[in-house]
């Protein structure tokens, strides 16, 4: 879709030169089948993920999580996925940021991945426990050097009162931990795995009618039923 012209400095009463409204994709996909799923949600995701790698789909690992607080006032944003089994969906964070706080006052929480060139989301529904600190701290020292950092220098979520400030931070520790130097984890940072209770395949189609096939974890986690929605 051609990006709209937007003015750099638009006013309430400024013309526009695109129609939201008008904004549409005409999908026609093939269609996706019950007898098209495997037998479990996970062995579903990586048949979807990775033809979403080999499409070329820019950060195909790219989540949208959502989250609320106690008082059920919802938040989201975009992270990156850094692994995933059977037993869930991993991303790391500051404990401290808006999310991880969201999640210690209310664990439940919904992830998106929105592979739209591919016409294609899957919405994940569940619970965020946090990773063990082994597990954490070997998924640390797999990010570049300057990630690590990265880690330290921000205290997510909280104001700064300027980029300068942030900088001069991540300076100071680029000092204290020169490359090849072997940077600590930060105590307040790690992972959350989401245990899926609900996992949904949607598949764009012609005429918005939609593709929607949705595993539903049964009582005991003694297996999956599968629904299929209207679009």
């Amino acid at each position: 879709m051609p990006v709209p012209h937007v003015d750099s400095e638009p006013s309430a009463s400024s013309a526009r030169t695109y129609d939201p409204a008008a904004m549409r994709e005409h999908y026609r996909a093939a269609g996706f089948d019950e007898a098209d799923l495997a037998g479990d949600p996970f062995r579903q995701f990586t048949r979807w993920f990775e033809e979403a790698v080999g499409s070329g789909l820019f950060e195909p690992n790219a989540m949208i999580v959502s989250t609320a607080d106690a008082a059920g006032r919802p938040s989201s944003r975009t992270v990156l996925m850094k692994s995933f089994d059977e037993r869930g969906f991993v991303f790391y964070t500051n404990y401290g940021s808006r999310k991880g706080r969201e999640l210690g006052e209310n664990p439940h929480v919904g992830l998106l991945f929105p592979w739209h060139p591919i016409a294609r989301q899957v919405i994940v529904t569940g619970t965020a426990r946090r990773t063990g600190r082994d597990e954490t701290a070997a998924y640390f020292r797999t990010r570049p050097h300057g990630s690590q950092l990265g880690a330290w220098a921000s205290t997510q979520s909280s104001v700064v009162a300027s980029r300068e400030e942030l900088d001069r931070s991540y300076e100071e520790l680029a000092d204290r931990y020169p490359p090849g130097e072997q940077v600590p984890v930060p105590p307040e940072w790690g992972g959350f795995r989401v245990v899926p209770e609900a996992v949904e395949f949607w598949q764009g189609r012609e005429n918005r009618l939609h593709d929607r096939l949705r595993y539903v974890r049964l009582p005991d986690e003694e297996g999956w039923r599968v629904e299929r929605l209207y679009p």
